[in-house]
């Protein structure tokens, strides 16, 4: 059974930082691409951002001022969150996309085969 674990959320104050990370555990686990999204109280999940192995190539929610990053070899994916604002308060969640087939969409949570528990980010003025 593989299973993502996010850590580093918290809570900061506006303008500060955080470095939320996932790493994947279980069995032999294969990624294609792995992702960040978010959920606000009372809100739909959003997409954040995304990187795909092959090549290194990133995705990212438009407005979006983080920045992710990963270690393939290590199915570890980062997400390095400044300037962050209250509407940045959410459960960010980590998923991974294992099929190199097919047609992949980084914004579409259908395209993921495992979710992360969430990491719960506040954010207060």
């Amino acid at each position: 059974q593989v299973q993502l674990v996010e850590s580093g959320g918290g809570s900061v104050q506006a303008g500060g930082s955080l470095r939320l990370s996932c790493a994947a555990s279980g069995r032999t686990f294969s990624s294609y691409a792995m992702g960040w999204f978010r959920q606000a109280r009372g809100k739909e999940r959003e997409f954040v951002a995304a990187i795909r192995w092959t090549g290194g190539r990133t995705f990212y929610a438009d407005s979006v001022r983080f920045s992710i990053s990963g270690d393939n070899a290590k199915n570890t994916v980062y997400l390095q969150m400044n300037s962050l604002k209250p509407e940045d308060t959410a459960v960010y969640y980590c998923a991974a996309r294992t099929s190199y087939s097919g047609r992949y969409s980084p914004a579409g949570g259908d395209d993921y085969d495992y979710w992360g528990q969430g990491t719960q980010v506040t954010v207060s003025s």
